[in-house]
């Protein structure tokens, strides 16, 4: 039988594990017309019918850009 010790070191375990793959998500850069290298923390959507990609800057908020300004997106 385990002990209380051992199961709270498995579960502290675990829950660093978990935390470590969540640091792990992608990132996103796109490389504008103008030479700009924009990183974006979530992979940038675009919006057919504005011609707009939309993604969240590293401060989390939510910007636009012209797809047309946009000449690659690279993951990270």
């Amino acid at each position: 039988m385990k002990t209380r010790e051992e199961k709270m070191n498995k579960t502290i375990l675990l829950l660093a594990c978990l935390l470590g793959l969540v640091a792990c998500s992608s990132q996103y850069i796109m490389s504008t017309k103008d030479g700009k290298m924009i990183t974006s923390d979530s992979k940038p959507k675009l919006d057919k019918t504005t011609g707009m990609y939309l993604y969240y800057d590293e401060d989390g908020r939510e910007v636009m850009i012209k797809q047309e300004d946009v000449t690659q997106i690279i993951e990270r």
